[in-house]
């Protein structure tokens, strides 16, 4: 999944997102996000700190924007032929971008922004790898191949991946995804198409 810039549409209000966001990644680019202020994004930007207050409210809150629009795939997912071959290659490339210093900072910055009740910006990460997802499943069926449930997906492919990249300081396995939709695919079956049991030995 390759990170783009992505813009909002709207005139000033975009104009005035794109200014501030790029004045955002400039000073990361340069120093450290600890030591970065509202008013240097102002001043880099050329607005005022009170453009950004009334937009953004606070400053995680603007880092986490900047972040989540980070998180759109500059390109739809590569087309292999198959479920399982889709599945693979886009979600080992989520794991690559992820686990990335710049994929760890971004969760980082989104996380920060994360309300109490669990709304926020996260969840806005969530329906992108959703729509994501939902493309692969779309050319699936178009093929005539079952796909699971979206759940499914999420919870034994994209959660491993953020719990060990959030709570574990052990590297991850390259192909720790693959491995995880093998256990995805081998688990899932198909409406109408029970699963064969081998007999019981005698």
């Amino acid at each position: 999944m390759v990170i783009r810039e992505g813009l909002r549409p709207g005139g000033r209000s975009a104009r005035v997102q794109e200014s501030v966001h790029n004045a955002v990644k400039s000073l990361l680019a340069e120093m450290s996000r600890e030591d970065i202020t509202v008013a240097m994004i102002a001043a880099r930007a050329e607005v005022t700190p009170s453009t950004i207050y009334r937009r953004w409210g606070d400053l995680p809150t603007l880092l986490a924007d900047v972040a989540v629009e980070r998180f759109y795939p500059d390109s739809m997912p590569a087309d292999t032929g198959s479920l399982k071959s889709d599945l693979e290659a886009w979600a080992q490339s989520y794991q690559e971008e992820m686990t990335s210093s710049p994929g760890r900072a971004m969760i980082r910055d989104v996380l920060a922004a994360m309300e109490s009740d669990g709304s926020g910006p996260a969840c806005q990460c969530a329906d992108i790898v959703r729509a994501q997802v939902q493309l692969i499943f779309g050319r699936a069926q178009s093929r005539g191949e079952a796909v699971p449930a979206m759940h499914e997906v999420l919870d034994t492919v994209i959660a491993p991946v953020m719990y060990r990249m959030l709570f574990d300081n052990q590297p991850l396995d390259p192909a720790f995804t693959r491995k995880r939709v093998a256990v995805l695919l081998d688990a899932f079956q198909p409406v109408g198409n029970p699963r064969k049991t081998r007999p019981k030995a005698a």
